[in-house]
């Protein structure tokens, strides 16, 4: 039972519980998964999890990553390697051909694992003017297991796909189902994407106008799955994630190489065009923003 469901039988004033703009989806909730499903197990504890570690606050960028991205651009972004011994795997953050991506290798005894992009794609204190959204893709060249793509804020059950807990969406690509602080069986998303195939690239979207989530099948843009989420914006740090499990094969690209989707190319959609600016200033570039140790000491 997802976190949204739970709240909305323990109250009779539901309305007041969820944020006002945000509606579910129109689509029937499945009550299970097409092809897989998590254990009791698995559930409850990602249930517990959410239930003691709030989310976090959105944080300011320390200078030298501010610094990095200012260098590298999109090409700072990449895939943090989890903790978990769940994932079997490597992740390549440097890419040695230069193409611009993240590889993702994992193996048969990978189980699922829900990995974030080491930067957020959406950063709550930062300035979003002129901006239309974020924007970030993957094409898959193996997927013998299960792969989704989608957002997530911190913390989330690392053992957990994209959209099943809280604050987090996810297109799951074995059956093509969405799923928003959903652990049941999903959504039924678009008729315009049936399947995905080695060589396919998908493309995960954040608009700011909408607050909705959307993605992209080889380069077309498919409806918003979601609208009205991650409300407020500056209250949210907002990670891309990837969910993997057994034998799979991914790229990861954030902007360092060309999209798919053509639109993305455009300066408003990519993820580094708004850091570096904090929400509220003047839009000149600071600088020097504080780093994390500077905020822990109060020294900001």
């Amino acid at each position: 039972m997802s976190w949204i469901k739970r709240k909305l039988q323990g109250s009779s004033s539901s309305a007041a519980q969820a944020p006002p703009e945000w509606t579910p989806a129109p689509e029937a909730v499945h009550t299970w998964g097409l092809y897989n499903e998590a254990s009791e197990d698995e559930y409850q504890s990602a249930e517990t999890f959410c239930a003691t570690h709030p989310p976090e606050a959105p944080k300011l960028l320390s200078s030298d990553i501010v610094e990095r991205i200012d260098a590298q651009g999109c090409s700072a972004w990449g895939v943090a390697l989890p903790a978990t011994p769940r994932f079997v795997g490597r992740i390549h953050n440097e890419s040695k051909d230069g193409s611009g991506t993240v590889k993702i290798f994992t193996g048969a005894a990978c189980q699922s694992t829900c990995l974030l992009s080491d930067l957020p794609i959406a950063a709550g204190l930062y300035e979003i003017q002129g901006k239309a959204g974020v924007y970030f893709e993957i094409t898959v060249h193996e997927m013998k297991g299960i792969v989704a793509i989608g957002t997530a804020c911190k913390p989330y059950p690392d053992w957990r796909m994209p959209g099943w807990n809280r604050l987090s969406a996810g297109l799951h690509l074995d059956d093509c189902r969405k799923f928003y602080e959903d652990p049941d069986g999903g959504r039924d998303y678009t008729e315009l994407l049936q399947s995905v195939s080695p060589g396919d690239t998908i493309g995960c979207g954040f608009d700011f106008s909408s607050h909705g989530i959307f993605f992209t099948y080889n380069g077309q843009r498919l409806p918003n799955a979601f609208s009205g989420v991650y409300l407020p914006r500056q209250s949210y740090d907002i990670y891309a994630a990837i969910g993997v499990e057994g034998i799979n094969r991914l790229e990861v690209n954030f902007g360092g190489s060309l999209f798919r989707w053509k639109e993305a190319n455009e300066w408003a959609w990519r993820v580094e065009g708004h850091v570096g600016r904090l929400a509220g200033s003047s839009g000149a570039a600071d600088d020097e923003l504080p780093t994390y140790e500077d905020i822990r000491r109060g020294r900001a």
